[in-house]
């Protein structure tokens, strides 16, 4: 999903809300973490998930194609953590999927005829 999809989703759910301000509020949500992580700050949005800044140390690394050492400075960078919530709501699909179903898989031939 894109930023303006998402926008479009919103002012679907919200005709009360003119897409215009669904826009800004969008908008002013995002500026807002980016601002809070450049300040090193940590956003928290509880059952989805919480954004922070990690800290990479400077490095010897190698280019792929030649295999030269190459240095790699220090940087700082993003790092999302899922809640618990989101969490299980991804994983619960799969949990579906795991459970043995009561057709035969097509590669496997029936019990009677074995």
């Amino acid at each position: 999903m894109t930023k303006s999809e998402l926008i479009a989703r919103i002012a679907e759910r919200n005709p009360h809300l003119f897409q215009r301000d669904v826009e800004r509020i969008v908008s002013t949500i995002f500026d807002q973490i980016s601002v809070a992580l450049a300040n090193g700050d940590r956003v928290e949005l509880r059952g989805f998930g919480a954004f922070s800044v990690k800290h990479r140390d400077s490095r010897v690394g190698r280019n792929p194609r030649t295999g030269e050492a190459v240095n790699v400075s220090k940087k700082t960078v993003p790092y999302f953590k899922t809640g618990k919530q989101l969490r299980d709501l991804l994983n619960a699909p799969q949990a579906a999927e795991a459970t043995p179903s009561t057709d035969p898989s097509p590669s496997m031939p029936p019990s009677s005829a074995l």
